[in-house]
């Protein structure tokens, strides 16, 4: 398949490291260094589905399809507030589809697991022309009295309309079970049976644990894709990973002795936004103008599970 059409949408509501202070012990110059992050976007009025069917929208248009052409939809999404439906059957009829959908949720790096998921329904014969939405809003899971975790999100949704061709190149995929690092729990529905202890508890982040998966997981898929493909990194034009944090970025373009430059950025001004990052960084870039046709790019991401994935496609 080949990448046809991209889309994204923020929330309107930027909220800067400055305006955090006032409620949290923290400053600018504490959050910047360590994470890259600035500003962020985050929900205030906005309802999250309303927000990926608008992404999904601008995606069909910039690949000139209509809702009524597509044969299925992957919508990525770790939580919102519909339990059921999943988000993907409220995508489907906001957009005007009547084609079969399905969520997942592989956390900040579901954009990779959707193209894969894409491509091999493809390679079976089954689909033509496949939606993906990323759709997310992480600041709906954090404590906002946590200065170590709130300060690194932001919300948002991407979208990348799929049609028949032969750019995407490549995958690697991995997991490797590790609950204890990154998690978030929520309560259920109670019932006059249940016994055991339960609770909210809001996401909860091993910092240097992640920081360690995350540029080792990112580096190994990466340089597997490449092998695999013949590739050699100088070769590669882009590499668009998951914006989770600027030093995490750094480490893994000093792995691959790669210059800055190839490493295109939004954290500063987006902060983390689960598995949508790739698919917004993947809208701006190309209305920027970044993009010519036969560049090699790279896109890898990596979270909680863990998980990670790394997809290498020529645009």
């Amino acid at each position: 398949m080949k990448i046809s059409g991209t889309g994204s949408v923020l929330p309107k509501k930027v909220v800067t490291n400055d305006m955090l202070s006032e409620f949290l012990d923290t400053s600018d110059a504490w959050i910047y260094p360590r994470t890259g992050v600035k500003s962020r976007h985050v929900i205030s009025d906005e309802r999250l589905e309303e927000m990926a069917i608008e992404a999904a929208r601008k995606a069909l248009e910039d690949a000139s399809m209509q809702a009524s052409e597509l044969d299925f939809i992957i919508c990525s999404n770790v939580v919102n507030e519909y339990i059921t439906p999943q988000l993907s059957c409220i995508i489907q009829g906001g957009i005007g589809a009547n084609c079969p959908c399905i969520d997942i949720n592989c956390a900040c790096a579901g954009f990779i697991y959707a193209l894969h998921l894409a491509e091999s329904f493809y390679k079976a014969g089954s689909v033509k022309n496949v939606l993906i939405v990323c759709a997310e809003e992480p600041t709906r899971m954090t404590d906002w009295t946590d200065r170590r975790t709130c300060v690194l999100f932001g919300d948002g949704a991407g979208a990348a309309v799929l049609t028949p061709g032969d750019n995407i190149k490549g995958f690697s995929l991995s997991a490797a079970s590790a609950t204890d690092k990154l998690y978030q729990y929520r309560t259920l529905q109670p019932t006059p049976y249940i016994t055991k202890q339960e609770q909210d508890v809001p996401l909860q982040m091993k910092g240097q644990d992640v920081f360690k998966f995350a540029v080792k997981a990112s580096s190994s898929d990466i340089t597997k894709v490449l092998r695999e493909q013949g590739v050699s990194p100088d070769e590669v034009d882009h590499f668009l990973l998951h914006q989770a944090n600027l030093r995490i970025i750094q480490t893994i373009e000093s792995f691959l002795e790669q210059p800055a430059y190839k490493f295109p950025v939004n954290i500063e001004d987006h902060g983390n936004s689960s598995s949508s990052c790739c698919p917004i960084l993947l809208d701006e870039c190309r209305r920027q103008g970044r993009f010519k046709p036969g560049d090699k790019i790279v896109i890898s991401a990596f979270g909680a599970g863990f998980v990670s994935g790394a997809v290498l496609l020529e645009w």
